[in-house]
């Protein structure tokens, strides 16, 4: 039996016997790599090593199988994975041909097989690069703000651990995979999925077929847990546009109108030529339309990737893209093939691209209009415009003028660039917020027009209580505040910055970066969490048809709560809000653990301890300046990143006694002890359930 993955797979398999048929699939070894997850742009997708991606729930909530928008809880894949399958002959003549042979990362488990048939080098991870000077992992050979990459073969009969991988026939093919992610507002709602696919066998490789397997399943996790089994992945619509290359769905019938979003997977190209892209989808089980059946073995699944439905049925011939679109459990293959043939040592590349977007319009939100599906359709063409690179009118011919690096090569994944990214700093006070940024995104110099095209500023934030909304939207959430730009010129309003830029630049503690520019907002709420983010725009480019660009509001967003700063005089009484505490507070969640309340005016390093009328201690904190919550389950669950920064004389209890049970009603003492001083204040506060 393979070790699984993590406590919580088990605990999956224990709660549903859908899911645990489902869950046979993903138990990889504990070498295995997939911890990753892409956190730049808007779509948060768990990449792995060996060919899968999305964590079939097994990481929930902790990790995002694949979320859209990041921090929603809408999840968009079980899990999915590339398929590779073809012929094997002696030679380019087809001698002595048999097969068909089908390698795959992930798919429905069949007679105690799980699909997973690639493995890799002993630890090998998942490596990771970005083309942002300020990032981690700056690297100057990254295409995007976030490159993934990783090799897995499937010419291994046994996995690592020396378990035999059930009915595994090996193609032949080692794999190097690279997935490409930006923050551009234009480009954060697609994954490009860049396969290099090497013939590392004796054989030539013949009528080969490459395509991406997918269990999308779109529900909003908020509402609905995926551990209540069948009745979460059975409720999934499906379509594809061939003149897109994209086979889609959207939830037809689970948490409709708590979604309203599609998940695509899309054919972009490849470096070989080849005779078709192909759709088909067929049913988790519990099915009699022989369309639909689950392909049983090698011969099946082959059929699968050339896009057969059942016998010669194909999407469109004798498949009615209507019955489709009915609520039900199904999977997703987009393919492209025929590739003739590769001899050994030959490698082909091919480029596939997953694509979320939110459903457009106010058709009712279980439809699948051709109104709705724009912005999906505005999306998918933008990757298909980062796959083409320099050759912007898709012919496959690269022109002079579109030669912009000189290399007389068709350059790919060439987006037009905004300016780079202030760096901000949000500090909070009580009732305010104070935002700093620096200069560096004046100096930017977009890749198209080669020029400094900087123009202005923009200032966003959050309201009160968005993060308690069923489906967080956080591009939606920003809301712009204010806008600078240069003066002298027809673009923007001509405000100047003398209204933000201070006479001589700021430097903070343990941060070198000079902030030249101060914005201070006012009559906020203590205790509620606000997002605030500056983004740059350029002036556009008339003479490549290119409207003004905006770097992205989700890059760099500071997460803050306004409170008190620490006070350490003596004569400032300590307190507690809200006081007294009436069953629950405005900013709580939906149950007993997502309940807080704050205490304030504390110093910066001291000790609460909470006592009953009786003197029996309830609780006991430590708190400094820099505690932010983390302890809680309430930021666990809306402050997901861990990054929210308190004033520093604030700190937030969630009701829960230090043997965790809630409190009950009452009057409760508390006092604080100052660990610097050893001052002593007292307080109270009323519980009221």
């Amino acid at each position: 039996m393979k070790k699984i993955l993590s406590l919580i797979t088990i605990a999956i398999l224990t709660l549903s016997s859908n899911l645990s048929a489902q869950q046979e699939r993903f138990q990889k070894t504990l070498e295995d790599d997939n911890s990753k997850f892409t956190n730049v742009g808007n779509i948060a997708i768990t990449i792995t090593n060996f060919g899968v991606y999305g964590h079939a729930f097994s990481l929930w909530p902790q990790q995002p199988s694949c979320e859209f928008p990041i921090g929603s809880g809408i999840e968009h894949i079980y899990d999915g994975g590339l398929w590779i399958g073809g012929f094997k002959a002696d030679d380019s003549l087809k001698t002595n041909i048999r097969g068909p042979f089908v390698t795959t990362a992930a798919t429905d488990p069949v007679d105690g097989e799980n699909g997973v048939e690639f493995t890799t080098a002993p630890s090998s991870v998942v490596r990771e690069r970005s083309s942002k000077i300020e990032s981690a992992f700056f690297d100057p050979a990254a295409i995007s703000h976030q490159d993934f990459f990783m090799e897995f073969t499937d010419t291994n009969r046994t996995s690592s651990n020396g378990e035999l991988i059930v009915a595994h026939n090996p193609y032949g093919v080692s794999v190097r995979q690279e997935t490409y992610a930006w923050d551009f507002p234009f480009a954060n709602f697609f994954i490009i999925f860049n396969y290099w696919i090497k013939n590392v066998s004796n054989k030539y490789l013949d009528s080969v077929y490459i395509g991406l397997w997918t269990d999308t399943v779109v529900r909003n996790t908020n509402v609905t847990s995926p551990r209540t089994g069948t009745s979460f992945f059975n409720k999934g619509g499906n379509g594809y546009n061939d003149s897109l290359s994209l086979g889609y769905e959207f939830d037809a019938a689970g948490d409709v109108g708590f979604t309203d979003s599609y998940i695509g997977i899309q054919v972009l190209g490849s470096d070989k030529n080849y005779d078709s892209t192909n759709y088909t989808t067929w049913q988790y089980r519990s099915t009699t339309d022989p369309n639909l059946f689950t392909p049983q073995n090698d011969i099946a699944r082959y059929r699968k990737l050339e896009g057969y439905f059942g016998g010669s049925n194909r999407y469109g011939y004798n498949i009615n893209p209507a019955t489709l679109k009915q609520p039900s459990n199904r999977s997703t293959m987009v393919s492209a093939g025929p590739f003739d043939h590769l001899a050994p040592g030959d490698s082909v590349n091919i480029v596939f691209a997953i694509v979320a977007a939110k459903k457009f319009g106010t058709d009712l939100p279980n439809l699948d209009t051709e109104e709705q599906k724009k912005n999906l359709y505005d999306n998918a063409g933008w990757a298909i415009r980062a796959y083409n690179g320099e050759d912007r009118n898709g012919n496959g011919i690269l022109e002079p003028e579109e030669d912009l690096d000189g290399d007389g090569k068709i350059t790919r994944y060439i987006l037009p660039s905004p300016p780079q990214n202030p760096k901000v700093k949000v500090v909070p006070e009580s009732r305010k917020a104070t935002i700093y940024w620096d200069k560096r995104a004046e100096d930017s110099i977009d890749p198209i027009s080669a020029k400094k095209d900087f123009e202005g500023y923009r200032v966003y934030r959050t309201n009160s209580g968005f993060d308690l909304t069923e489906s967080q939207d956080l591009n939606k959430a920003l809301i712009k505040m204010a806008e600078f730009d240069s003066l002298g010129n027809d673009v923007g309003y001509n405000t100047g910055f003398s209204f933000v830029e201070m006479d001589e630049p700021v430097v903070f503690p343990n941060d070198t970066t000079k902030y030249y520019y101060k914005y201070e907002v006012n009559n906020l709420l203590n205790g509620w969490q606000y997002l605030f983010s500056v983004t740059a725009f350029d002036e556009g480019d008339p003479e490549n048809n290119l409207g003004s660009l905006e770097s992205g509001k989700l890059s760099g967003i500071n997460r803050i709560l306004p409170g008190t700063p620490a006070v350490e005089e003596d004569d400032v009484e300590v307190g507690v809000y809200p006081n007294p505490y009436y069953g629950n507070a405005y900013w709580d969640g939906s149950s007993e653990r997502l309940r807080k309340m704050y205490f304030f005016n504390l110093p910066a390093n001291c000790e609460i301890t909470i006592y009953t009328l009786s003197g029996d201690i309830v609780d006991v904190i430590e708190h400094n300046s820099s505690s932010n919550g983390n302890d809680l389950r309430w930021f666990e669950t809306f402050s997901r990143e861990g990054n929210q920064i308190m004033a520093g004389g604030e700190h937030a209890w969630d009701l829960i006694t230090r043997d965790d049970q809630a409190i009950a009603t009452g009057l409760y003492l508390f006092t604080v002890k100052n660990l610097d001083s050893g001052n002593i204040k007292r307080g109270k506060f009323l519980v009221i359930k």
